[in-house]
């Protein structure tokens, strides 16, 4: 019950947020855009289906919290979508990637006893904790391809201070707890990147 209400409040404030926008710019098809992303967090976990348990999470959220989130706000907002957009979405998607794995991992046991398919069940821990690193580490690329035209990157690369800890901390954790605390590090090292990137 915790989880649904703090889950609809989310809907409700992302909502909100997006009307918001969508009025300032007149751009009234964005509803749409809005109603689907509400609708893919949703089915993720909810309905006789989700497919967060069918393996297809990551592909969810790599579209939804990377591209469409990035790219969509800056078509929304600049009726245009530059290069630099779909480059830098892929990069948060791959961070929010990186945290749907460091929960899955943590959870292959209890997911397997439940019935869950997630990616990380399916391919099993050092699979999984490899994939992890992959994804926590790889966003970083984009700060530096764009550091010459773009210098001010270099602040979006400090975030590679809360990366590599994560990476480390997975590859080598031995409980639940440790996983947790590189979920934690790995979520606020997608928040500072994600800002610093956009700054």
């Amino acid at each position: 019950k915790a989880v649904l209400a703090t889950a609809l409040v989310f809907f409700a404030i992302a909502a909100a947020a997006g009307l918001v926008a969508v009025v300032l710019s007149g751009r009234w098809w964005f509803l749409l855009v809005g109603a689907v992303a509400i609708l893919a967090a949703w089915f993720y976990t909810g309905g006789k289906r989700p497919y967060g348990y069918a393996g297809l999470g990551e592909i969810a959220v790599f579209v939804f919290f990377g591209i469409v989130a990035t790219v969509g706000t800056v078509w929304l907002q600049s009726e245009s979508i530059p290069q630099e957009a779909w480059i830098a979405g892929s990069g948060v998607g791959l961070l929010a990637v990186a945290v749907l794995i460091a929960n899955n991992t943590r959870d292959i046991d209890t997911d397997k006893l439940a019935g869950k398919h997630t990616l990380s069940s399916r391919i099993g821990d050092r699979a999984s904790r490899i994939l992890f690193t992959i994804f926590v580490l790889l966003p970083f690329a984009v700060p530096t391809i764009y550091l010459v035209p773009y210098p001010a990157m270099i602040f979006a690369l400090l975030t590679l201070f809360g990366a590599i800890p994560a990476a480390v901390i997975m590859l080598w954790a031995r409980s639940a707890r440790e996983m947790v605390l590189a979920l934690a590090i790995t979520s606020l090292t997608a928040l500072a990147y994600g800002v610093l990137l956009g700054v």
